[in-house]
């Protein structure tokens, strides 16, 4: 097992309660519409936004195109035609307000600070993401924090590693380790920058994508376990 110094963090779902937040948002973006967020609305949002999302890791959308277009389809199988550009602006203001953490976060990276340099690595918009960051307490114990709006490339993408490489002072591949929820996006991009990774799996979600990580956590805490492991080697 390797020694690591540097730890990649992703953000949603992993440090932040990104289903919470959400959830909040939605609640209040249909209230504005006058129409109630049911069980069965917020499921088909999720899959409609999940499928973008995933043209979006593959390069096939940009960001914007997502992000501005989910709301008008959404809708519009429900018989409404809506402004997809000023919901996206009315979900944003609401989203950039929810900074719920993940149980043991803000402890974790409290501690983990004085013995190893901590990286953000996250998708998403800039302006949301360090907004949350910010309330959520953990933007200032990050060395530096990397979204994929600001680097012009997004995970899994080997150019967004590349990038966030090329700005970490004295990096070292084979001493770094990424922890992220996303099989697809963290794992599978830490793989393609050559580096080891954890998958944070809390559901206990099955993995049948083929993509395979260096280690599994259900808990944010399980993390110490292998860092003390890898420190004994």
């Amino acid at each position: 097992m390797k020694t690591y110094r540097t730890l990649l963090f992703d953000v949603d779902d992993t440090l932040l309660d990104f289903g919470a937040a959400e959830k909040a948002a939605l609640r209040l973006l249909f209230e504005r519409q006058n129409m109630p967020l049911t069980d069965e609305i917020e499921a088909h949002y999720k899959k409609v936004n999940l499928g973008l999302w995933k043209s979006f890791e593959e390069g096939t959308l940009s960001r914007d195109e997502v992000v501005n277009t989910r709301f008008s389809k959404l809708f519009k199988e429900y018989g409404q035609e809506v402004d997809g550009v000023l919901f996206e602006k009315n979900y944003r203001a609401y989203l950039e307000e929810g900074h719920q953490l993940i149980e043991g976060a803000l402890e974790l990276i409290t501690d983990l600070q004085h013995k190893y340099d901590l990286y953000v690595v996250t998708n998403g918009v800039s302006k949301t993401q360090y907004k949350r960051l910010l309330a959520s307490g953990l933007h200032p114990i990050f060395k530096n924090i990397f979204v994929s709006e600001d680097t012009g490339y997004q995970k899994p993408m080997k150019e967004f590693f590349d990038y966030v490489i090329a700005r970490i002072l004295d990096f070292e591949a084979e001493h770094a380790l990424i922890i992220g929820d996303s099989l697809t996006a963290d794992i599978k991009g830490g793989q393609l920058a050559g580096l080891d990774t954890c998958w944070f799996n809390p559901a206990g979600q099955t993995n049948d994508t083929g993509i395979v990580p260096t280690y599994e956590i259900r808990k944010l805490n399980e993390l110490y376990g292998i860092l003390s492991r890898a420190r004994e080697c």
